[in-house]
């Protein structure tokens, strides 16, 4: 049984499109689309073998695109108030549905979701969707919500800025104009009267491009333009509607929610919703978008968020420690700045929002992660997520369309990522038509990730910080290396890692506390076994022979710590 979760991210449009034509802003039927079907039994067998627990499916509900499928009983969508021809995963248009681009059925689009579900979870893997709390598509409508269940914003008073009742805040007296280009000026049909505050809490009728203009905000019972005022009695009809769907959704056997822009919506509605979801649904997780270091602990708790992004901590010191921005030494530091909460912080070096490990505007190639993805994964017993692609070296550097060349994959554009298609190989899922080093990378990524849930020291030890102890270590430079244990019970592991671009040598001093920490008996002399790289050379210490290392550049090493 895993202790440690692995999670790992895809796009079920992206990771399962074979289609090479790739034309910038191309339509589905120009540049394909992945369906939930290409996320076969044998690359689920796959994911679980390279140990990963848990996979998250985004863009999962009905979100607003430019494809017409009014043919199925689909409203008509408004390409000028979508960004990209696929649109925003992040905009829905319909809670209560899944997107019939990822169906090869569409009329039987959810039954293929619910069969993803079920392959998912024969292969010993668990689910995680996204649930979008803050915002909705600008012209949300529900055709799939179940008898009596009424659409947001169908009983709102639209002659009130803000009633604790209605489900959007509005502008009375004034039309939504969207401050967009003039190609898409031109052919602007969408008509929103009164307009409404968009998703990114911009309270004008002239949302610009660069606000989240594809959305609208939900209203959840607070003023905002009365100082933020707390409307939450009686309980705001959000809530009430909320809860039906996070309902809905568990009750399709999802295992957990990953929650977009948690703290875009009040503390008061989690502390009231989430007890009622655990309750009917032991087990389930939360897992919370989060930004505000000084809010964590509010999110936290009995029946609350079971984990919380560590971006603005680990992600970008770890981020930037790579760059050569920054010492690795503040590694200590972020590490320290969540302290007692650090099991409950996710870690990832990619996900859908960043720049990918290889673009040109990080590091240019995927094995020099390397190092990053050491201590993301084995600093700690709390959870990792890999961005499928990131294990192969995936640049992300492609011109798709309403997503330039900018280190991210596409969330927005119909289209293939090279190495996840050469990797698919007509429904093969082998290493084919990888190259030699892109195939080395997959199998580092499977022997980290199985390495942090086969040694309890990794998923369930003790965790030691050994730069303190160097920093006045002449032979060990702690602006590029960072040193940690891990113990549980008998069983310790040293891990080292190098963030400097070339081979680094060093010593490494471990003072006698760290032993008396772990309860672990040094007889002052051992060996030191590689874990990582398993034809690596065993090394031997005394205290005449202290720790002596030799380590690759931008990667690292675990090592089993023997005494004889």
């Amino acid at each position: 049984m895993n202790n440690k979760l692995f999670i790992y991210q895809l796009l079920p449009r992206l990771f399962g499109n074979r289609n090479a034509a790739n034309r910038p802003n191309g339509s589905l039927q120009e540049n394909g689309c992945g369906k939930f079907n290409d996320v076969t039994d044998k690359v689920l067998r796959q994911l679980k073998s390279d140990g990963y627990t848990h996979i998250w499916y985004i863009g999962v509900p009905a979100h607003a695109s430019a494809t017409d499928y009014t043919l199925y009983g689909i409203p008509r969508q408004y390409p000028e108030i979508i960004k990209g021809k696929a649109g925003s995963p992040y905009a829905i248009r319909d809670y209560y549905d899944v997107d019939p681009d990822l169906a090869v059925d569409v009329m039987a689009r959810m039954k293929e979701f619910e069969e993803l579900v079920d392959r998912t979870h024969k292969a010993g893997l668990k689910v995680i969707m996204d649930y979008v709390p803050n915002h909705v598509a600008r012209n949300y409508c529900s055709v799939a919500k179940p008898d009596g269940v009424r659409d947001f914003g169908e009983e709102d008073d639209v002659s009130v800025a803000f009633s604790p009742q209605n489900n959007f805040y509005y502008l009375p007296g004034q039309s939504l104009k969207i401050q967009l280009s003039p190609d898409k000026r031109t052919n602007f049909s969408y008509r929103e009267f009164p307009a409404r505050a968009t998703g990114n809490d911009c309270f004008t009728h002239t949302p610009t491009s660069y606000d989240w203009y594809e959305t609208v905000k939900l209203n959840y019972g607070v003023d905002y333009l009365n100082g933020k005022a707390a409307c939450f009695d009686p309980v705001p009809d959000t809530w009430r509607k909320m809860r039906d769907i996070l309902l809905f959704w568990a009750g399709k056997k999802v295992d957990g929610f990953r929650c977009d822009m948690a703290e875009m919506v009040p503390l008061a509605f989690w502390q009231w919703i989430l007890p009622q979801i655990k309750e009917c649904y032991p087990g389930i997780i939360f897992l919370a978008e989060i930004y505000s270091p000084s809010t964590y602990r509010d999110f936290l708790g009995n029946q609350l968020f079971d984990y919380l992004y560590d971006k603005v901590g680990l992600y970008d010191v770890l981020r930037e420690v790579s760059c050569g921005y920054r010492p690795a030494s503040d590694i200590t530091f972020a590490l320290n700045g969540v302290g007692d909460i650090q099991k409950k912080m996710l870690n990832f070096m990619e996900n859908h929002d960043e720049q990918r490990l290889a673009s040109d505007f990080f590091l240019k190639e995927g094995h020099k992660g390397k190092a990053a993805m050491i201590v993301s994964c084995a600093v700690n017993t709390n959870p990792v997520m890999v961005f499928a692609g990131q294990e192969l070296g995936e640049r992300g550097m492609d011109r798709e369309g309403f997503s330039g060349a900018n280190g991210r994959t596409t969330i927005f554009d119909y289209w293939s990522v090279d190495t996840l298609r050469r990797w698919h190989h007509n429904g093969k899922w082998d290493d084919d038509l990888l190259t030699p080093q892109e195939r080395e990378l997959q199998r580092f990524y499977r022997r980290l990730i199985c390495l942090c849930n086969e040694e309890k020291a990794l998923s369930d030890g003790l965790f030691y910080d050994l730069m303190p102890a160097n920093y006045e270590n002449p032979d060990f430079d702690s602006t590029k290396l960072f040193a940690f244990l891990r113990g549980y019970e008998e069983e310790l592991l040293l891990a080292v890692v190098n963030f400097d671009h070339s081979p680094k040598e060093c010593t490494l001093r471990i003072p006698p506390h760290a032993f008396s920490f772990f309860g672990v008996s040094n007889s002052g002399e051992g060996e030191l076994t590689p874990l990582l790289q398993k034809e690596g050379e065993t090394l031997l210490f005394s205290f005449s022979f202290p720790y002596r290392f030799r380590l690759d550049g931008c990667t690292g090493e675990i090592y089993r710590v023997t005494f004889l």
